[in-house]
């Protein structure tokens, strides 16, 4: 079979497969939304009380926003939030918070491009300088000091599939985002992620996704707005509490973007394509997803090949970072899956999934800009 097309990057790279037996898996997807016009409606329907009974006109204000790793409209869903927000908005009164958790910070074009005139409230956040605000489970849990600070927390979001949370978004925008990290310590280390429930796509019943949002009581946001997408573009947007924004969305997600497929492949062909492929640590999803999946479609022995970019190599955040050192310095998967179940740093529990699914299965990574960042792990 031929014609086959994968994401890269802002694009698509062909496949060429003759003499095999291919199987398609494609979302059925669904109709694409003005993200504004569905903020707007979103806005004037909420899950909850409407923000202005959320937010006073004198109340300093905090909104926590996506990094790079999340194709999220962020510029267009502040101007919905700032349209309905009383009292003015402006540095003195409004800091939108970068939620870099432990990923790299952004730079200032990637501010101008990703919110546009609202760049100028901006700031990266630094998880070393996060403020206890309170506990959960008896973890601290730390805030970026313009959010443990302001009167009123807001968060945009994405809700997508997530290994752990089972959809991102609602609460983990700040809690994660914009927290420390004992919070990501604890909801990231082998006991939480080992556990029943905690798994891809799932919501009710994930012991995670209950941690997140429970922290999210403590921390924050007190209102957000979302975003769901699918292969053709943004399909739906909620607001209001944390969690039934998820909920919400999670319903849209699960039916624009579940496949069932029941039968096991010698190999398989998946992509992430922007701005998921910019580096290895976020394009490992699409093999722990797929391997770790409530579904495994790859037999054992079988191979994963990821299209990726991979532009900024293995990562630059300190996540990133130490994610790649264990994988790097692994003497191999098996041993390392066994090390890290002892416990790791934030951000090598990547390095964990991965090593649990490449103990069975072989990833390789093609069509990459760094292609040393892969073949060295």
């Amino acid at each position: 079979m031929t014609d086959v097309h994968l994401p890269l990057g802002d694009g698509r790279v062909a496949v060429d497969l003759p003499d095999c037996d291919v199987t398609v898996a494609e979302p059925p997807g669904g109709d694409p939304v003005d993200v504004r016009a569905a903020a707007d409606r979103a806005l004037d329907d909420p899950h909850g009380p409407p923000l202005a009974d959320v937010v006073d006109p004198d109340d300093t204000v905090a909104v926590v926003v996506t990094d790079v790793t999340r194709s999220t409209p962020d510029g267009c869903l502040l101007d919905a939030l700032f349209a309905r927000l009383p009292g003015p908005v402006g540095p003195d009164r409004v800091t939108v918070v970068l939620g870099l958790g432990l990923h790299r910070p952004m730079t200032d074009a990637e501010m101008r491009e990703g919110l546009g005139d609202h760049a100028r409230l901006a700031e990266n956040h630094d998880p070393d300088a996060a403020r206890e605000v309170g506990t959960v489970d008896g973890v601290p849990v730390r805030l970026n000091p313009a959010v443990a600070d302001a009167d009123a927390v807001l968060a945009t979001g994405m809700v997508e599939p997530h290994q752990y949370a089972g959809f991102s978004g609602g609460a983990k925008t700040v809690v994660v985002g914009a927290g420390g990290e004992p919070v990501i310590r604890y909801t990231h280390g082998p006991d939480m992620l080992s556990r029943d429930g905690v798994r891809l796509g799932r919501v009710e019943g994930n012991p995670f996704r209950d941690a997140v949002d429970r922290a999210g009581d403590v921390a924050g946001p007190a209102f957000c707005i979302n975003v769901t997408k699918g292969p053709s573009g943004m399909l739906g947007v909620a607001a209001g509490r944390p969690r039934g924004v998820v909920r919400d969305l999670a319903a849209t997600a699960r039916d624009a973007l579940s496949v069932g497929v029941e039968e096991t492949y010698d190999a398989v062909l998946a992509g992430v394509g922007s701005p998921k492929d910019a580096n290895l640590y976020q394009t490992t999803r699409a093999f722990t997803y797929l391997v770790l999946g409530d579904h495994n479609p790859v037999r054992t022995g079988g191979r994963v090949v990821i299209p990726a970019r991979l532009t900024e190599g293995a990562g630059e955040g300190r996540g990133e970072r130490r994610f790649h050192s264990r994988l790097r310095g692994a003497e191999s998967a098996a041993a390392l899956y066994d090390e890290l179940r002892a416990g790791y740093e934030p951000g090598a529990q990547r390095a964990f999934v991965v090593a649990r699914a490449l103990r069975d299965h072989d990833l390789f990574v093609t069509d990459s800009a760094t292609p040393r960042s892969s073949r060295r792990v």
